[in-house]
């Protein structure tokens, strides 16, 4: 038997889709759409792999990785984004993440993250070349973002900027480095 693995996302389909795909690999899984279930099945299966998605129905899943970490402390938890930031994947690396992934995600991307022997090194080399204004806004859109637990309306009250514009830029692809 493989050891065991938890999967926390908000999306039905992707978390059916990645347990099975999983599974399908030879690992023992459970699947999990919310913060309370998740932590549940936690307490029951002590978790030494958790794919943790980073909004979970509007809140932080970084805030379930010390959680996650006092239920099982040699857990390695690979967090998973739609909306990818530096600041977003510093601060889940510092709470105890091997791994931060933006999506669309390979399976095996996954896989290779839970094989890894440490965590990413963020210490890189300043680019001669300066961020983009864009990339500079994105930047702090995920920053204020993080601050406010993944709370679009409080986020756009912070950037004094309206819901619908907020929501807009954050549905786009994060713009390159």
């Amino acid at each position: 038997m493989s050891e065991p693995t938890l999967v926390i996302d908000d999306d039905p389909s992707f978390n059916a889709i990645l347990v099975r795909s999983l599974e399908r690999r030879g690992y023992s899984v459970w699947g999990a759409g919310e913060p309370a279930a998740a932590l549940a099945l936690a307490r029951e299966f002590s978790p030494t792999r958790v794919v943790l998605d980073l909004n979970l129905n509007g809140s932080s899943g970084l805030a379930l990785i010390q959680e996650l970490l006092n239920i099982e402390p040699d857990c390695r938890i690979v967090v998973l984004t739609g909306y990818a930031s530096i600041a977003t994947a510093v601060d889940a690396i510092k709470l105890g993440a091997i791994q931060y992934l933006a999506k669309p995600v390979e399976i095996e991307a996954i896989i290779a993250a839970f094989e890894q022997d440490e965590a990413p090194d963020f210490d890189v080399p300043p680019s001669d070349e300066p961020l983009s204004v864009d990339r500079l806004e994105w930047e702090h859109i995920q920053r204020v973002l993080n601050e406010n637990d993944g709370n679009i309306s409080a986020t756009a009250r912070a950037l004094k900027m309206h819901r619908r514009t907020l929501q807009r830029k954050l549905s786009k692809r994060p713009v390159r480095i």
